[in-house]
């Protein structure tokens, strides 16, 4: 038996995924933003998927769906540095239209997970 559900999970490999495209991204940022908005994108997309599993890993319905909200809220963070990125010209609009399509889907999963598991809180209260 596989003791992390979360690994089982499509959102949280997709997330995984965009931890990987964001950090390509990244190395096409200016040295200057090395430590500015490189760090707090960093910081914002690893949430994603390091929320997910820390909510799995939780024995509370409640719990999970915290972290779920929190990696919800990184989510938004992630594409709202993108958005700068690009009005900086540090990657293109097609770039971060691709990017936004990925987010918005894994979104869309977080919100289905939340609500699947806060339909399982109102069944057990």
């Amino acid at each position: 038996m596989d003791d992390f559900y979360y690994r089982k999970l499509k959102v949280y490999h997709l997330s995984q995924q965009l931890v990987k495209d964001v950090y390509l991204l990244m190395d096409c940022f200016p040295a200057k933003e090395r430590t500015a908005l490189t760090n707090q994108l960093q910081r914002a997309v690893i949430s994603v998927p390091s929320n997910i599993a820390e909510g799995m890993g939780r024995f509370s319905v409640k719990e999970r769906i915290h972290f779920l909200e929190i990696s919800y809220g990184s989510l938004s963070e992630v594409m709202c540095q993108l958005e700068i990125a690009e009005s900086l010209n540090y990657i293109s609009s097609e770039i971060l239209k691709k990017q936004e399509q990925n987010i918005k889907g894994i979104a869309r999963m977080l919100i289905g997970l939340r609500n699947a598991l806060n339909e399982k809180a109102i069944k057990f209260d």
